[in-house]
C-alpha cells in the first residue's frame, strides 16, 4: 500500500498469495520497489508460515492437543460411573487388585502420582494426582464409589487417604495396606474397613503351602479361576435388603440357584458361625459367605446388598432340600 499505492484489498489479496505460495498473478504491475519488498516478504513469510505448521504438527503429534482431548474424555467416562472402585497406588500391590477387579468384570479408576507408572493403552483409567488431595478423588468419583483401596507404599499415606475417603463417603468400604503392624490398629481408627498386611498374608500363604498345600490350591481355584462354574462369595445384607427378616432356608428363591451357606457373621467384628442353620433369621449387617454356581452365587450377592432380585420370592410350599443345600 505504501510503495505501490495499491488499495487495502489489492495488498491483502496479493501478500496471501505470497505467503501461501498459490502463485496467482499479481493485480497490478510491480516496480522495482514492490519487487524488492516481495522478494523480503516470500523470504520472511514462507519460514514464518513453515515454522508456524511445523510447531502445530509437534503440538499434535507429540500428544499434547491429544492429551487435552484424551484428559476430557477420561474425565466424562468417570463422570459416568458410579458404584465403582478406586485403586490408590499402582505399584506390585495395586496392580494385582486392578486386574483382579477389571477380569471380574468390576470397573476400576486408578489414581496414581507418577504417571509412568499407569501409562498403559489398555489399562483402567487414571487420575494423575495425589490420592491425599480431595479435589483429586473427587474427580475419581469417590462420592459414587463403592469401595477404595489405599495401596500406597506408604502407610502415613494410607492413614490420610483413608481419613479423607471416610469424610467424604462415609458408607464407602475402605480396604487399606499396611506395610508395618503398628499402622494397623490406626488405619482401622482412621476409618479403613479391613486392613490388610501383605508380608503377613504371604507368611501365612507360605505356611499353608508347607503343610496344606492341597487347601491353598482349592482355594485358589474357586476363588480365582475363571473357567469355572463355582464361585465363593462373601456378602453384607444392606438394610434395604429382601433378605431381611428372611431365613437362610429362603434366602434362595429359585430351585435353579442352588448355593451352600458356608458361613454366617451376625455383625460387623463378630465370629463367623460356621456351617449355620436352616432357620438363622438374617438382619441388616449380617455377613453371609455362600459357595455355588457363579451366577446363583452373584445373585445372592447382589440381593444382599440391596439390588433388585432377578427371580420371584419363594413360594409357600418348596420342594424339599438335602441338608447344606439351599434352593
Amino acid at each position: 500500500m505504501v510503495i505501490e499505492r495499491w488499495s487495502f484489498v489489492d495488498a491483502l489479496f496479493m501478500a496471501v498469495v505470497i505467503v501461501s505460495t498459490v502463485g496467482l498473478e499479481a493485480p497490478h504491475p510491480l516496480s522495482a520497489g514492490g519487487r524488492a519488498f516481495t522478494i523480503g516478504l516470500i523470504i520472511t513469510g514462507v519460514t514464518v508460515a513453515a515454522y508456524l505448521v511445523s510447531a502445530l504438527g509437534e503440538y499434535v503429534m507429540g500428544g499434547v492437543l491429544t492429551g487435552v482431548f484424551r484428559h476430557r474424555r477420561l474425565q466424562r467416562a468417570i463422570g459416568r460411573l458410579a458404584d465403582h472402585y478406586i485403586v490408590c497406588g499402582y505399584g506390585r500391590v495395586g496392580r494385582q487388585v486392578v486386574a483382579d477387579l477389571r477380569r471380574r468384570g468390576y470397573p476400576v479408576v486408578v489414581v496414581e502420582r507418577v504417571a509412568e507408572l499407569a501409562n498403559e493403552s489398555e489399562g483402567p483409567p487414571v487420575i494423575t494426582g495425589d490420592a491425599t488431595d480431595d479435589e483429586v478423588m473427587m474427580r475419581a468419583g469417590l462420592a459414587r464409589a463403592r469401595g477404595l483401596v489405599a495401596a500406597t507404599g506408604t502407610d502415613a499415606t494410607n492413614i490420610v487417604i483413608t481419613l479423607s475417603a471416610r469424610a467424604i463417603n462415609a458408607p464407602v468400604v475402605i480396604i487399606a495396606r499396611a506395610s508395618e503392624a503398628a499402622a494397623e490398629p490406626k488405619l482401622v481408627r482412621a476409618g479403613a474397613t479391613h486392613v490388610v498386611s501383605p508380608y503377613a498374608i504371604g507368611g501365612h500363604r507360605i505356611v499353608s503351602e508347607l503343610l496344606s498345600p492341597g487347601i491353598t490350591t482349592f482355594i485358589d481355584t474357586i476363588v480365582h479361576a475363571e473357567q469355572l462354574d463355582l464361585w465363593l462369595e462373601a456378602a453384607t445384607v444392606a438394610s434395604t435388603s429382601v433378605l431381611v427378616g428372611q431365613t437362610l432356608g429362603t434366602a434362595v428363591p429359585s430351585p435353579k440357584e442352588a448355593v451352600n451357606f458356608v458361613a454366617l457373621r451376625r455383625g460387623p467384628g463378630q465370629t463367623f458361625i460356621t456351617n449355620p442353620p436352616l432357620d438363622a433369621q438374617l438382619a441388616a449387617g449380617d455377613t453371609l459367605v455362600a459357595l455355588g454356581p457363579r451366577s446363583a452365587v452373584q445373585q445372592l450377592g447382589a440381593r444382599a446388598r440391596g439390588a433388585p432380585a432377578h427371580t420371584p420370592r419363594p413360594a409357600a410350599h418348596k420342594p424339599a432340600r438335602r441338608p447344606g443345600q439351599f434352593r
